[in-house]
């Protein structure tokens, strides 16, 4: 039996794929093949998309994260409040500093930041005094924008910085704004599996803060002075975007919008034929997710193992996002959590499943993907 694509790329790649050939042969021919310029035409195109005045690209979405805290100059003493519910690089960038990431709990609906788990960990910060209370960093997880109104108004009241790590959820919005309209930073990922992904590595950063925007391009390129490249006035990193990814995500770009909406449709048709079967994650309110994931949790008591098992055997493949939360993970298990536990971040790690989903699924394929899981959970 043939196997379902997770992700299919090959469908987007030859919708564009003489543009892309285009864009590349015009790198190929006038050779500034690092931070050329079609990356400045890519972040002016960016900066029109996100609504926000300064956009850097930079080499991966990992770089975007720790760019802005180091331009704040997040430290040791320092804490930044995360989900540990997500990937390893939100709370890596912040012990990379040395800081300390603190760990607050999700929405068993939305999997998203749990601004009740948030507090109460700031008030744990500020009651024990022994570390500053700094930033926060919110995930748009598997496409969803976190609960920016509510987090946004928390970070205003405590005065700590709000970056929006919308790797998986860049293009999403929350009551018809994006997150830039809330967060002091915007942060994004663009390795190929995301909704908005290059053919290789990539991310971008973004700010309407014009001083932190020059600090972190100086930063961006090993700390180098803007006037004069060969005096570094600051420890920086290598965040370089290669301008053939530039290139190629100018044409992704251009059917962006076009794609959430499939994706969108895609997501509804699941969720109505799902019913019953399964939970898929909750929209907030009146939120577009870009759908990053389509991740569902399974009834209690289901052997996620099995379904995944038989799943397979009907050419359907699956991933867990996430099979361990970053409080269980070795590097990452001393560090503090709200409350002492994280019960629906251990509670999900135990039974999401995420499907297929992109933008260009068929319904006759979704059809067959949703009669297998329906007979796979109901054994």
């Amino acid at each position: 039996m043939q196997t379902i694509p997770f992700i299919d790329l090959q469908t987007q790649r030859d919708r564009i794929r003489d543009k892309v050939d285009r864009r590349i042969a015009a790198v190929l021919d006038h050779g500034a093949f690092i931070m050329g310029p079609e990356m400045r035409e890519l972040e002016a195109a960016l900066s029109r998309f996100g609504g926000m005045e300064h956009t850097l690209s930079c080499a991966s979405g990992t770089d975007a994260l720790a760019l802005p805290l180091m331009a704040w100059d997040i430290k040791p003493g320092d804490a930044v409040f995360c989900p540990s519910f997500t990937f390893a690089a939100t709370a890596e960038v912040i012990a990379w500093l040395h800081a300390v990431p603190y760990f607050v709990d999700v929405d068993p609906g939305t999997f998203n930041m749990d601004v009740a788990s948030l507090e109460a960990a700031i008030a744990e910060v500020k009651a024990a005094g022994k570390l500053t209370p700094r930033a926060i960093i919110a995930v748009d997880l598997f496409g969803q924008p976190a609960d920016y109104p509510a987090i946004r108004e928390i970070a205003a009241a405590h005065g700590l910085k709000l970056i929006s790590d919308a790797a998986q959820g860049y293009g999403g919005t929350i009551g018809g704004q994006l997150s830039s309209a809330f967060a002091d930073v915007v942060s994004t990922s663009f390795f190929p599996a995301k909704p908005l992904g290059c053919y290789g590595d990539g991310g971008a950063v973004q700010t309407n803060d014009a001083e932190l925007a020059a600090v972190m391009t100086s930063l961006r390129v090993h700390g180098q002075n803007l006037d004069d490249k060969y005096d570094n006035i600051r420890i920086g990193m290598n965040g370089r975007m290669d301008t053939i990814q530039a290139a190629i995500l100018l044409e992704k770009l251009a059917i962006f919008p076009d794609e959430i909406k499939a994706r969108s449709r895609i997501a509804a048709r699941y969720s109505d034929q799902l019913n019953g079967i399964v939970t898929p994650q909750a929209l907030l309110r009146d939120a577009v997710s870009t759908w990053a994931q389509y991740t569902v949790r399974l009834p209690a008591g289901t052997d996620r193992e099995s379904v995944q098992g038989k799943l397979r055997e009907s050419g359907v493949p699956t991933a867990i996002y996430y099979p361990k939360p970053l409080h269980r993970q070795t590097a990452y298990q001393h560090f503090p959590v709200a409350r002492g536990e994280l019960a629906v971040s251990d509670a999900l790690s135990r039974d999401v499943i995420s499907l297929p989903m992109h933008a260009y699924l068929d319904e006759a394929t979704q059809d067959r993907i949703v009669a297998a899981l329906t007979t796979a959970v109901k054994g």
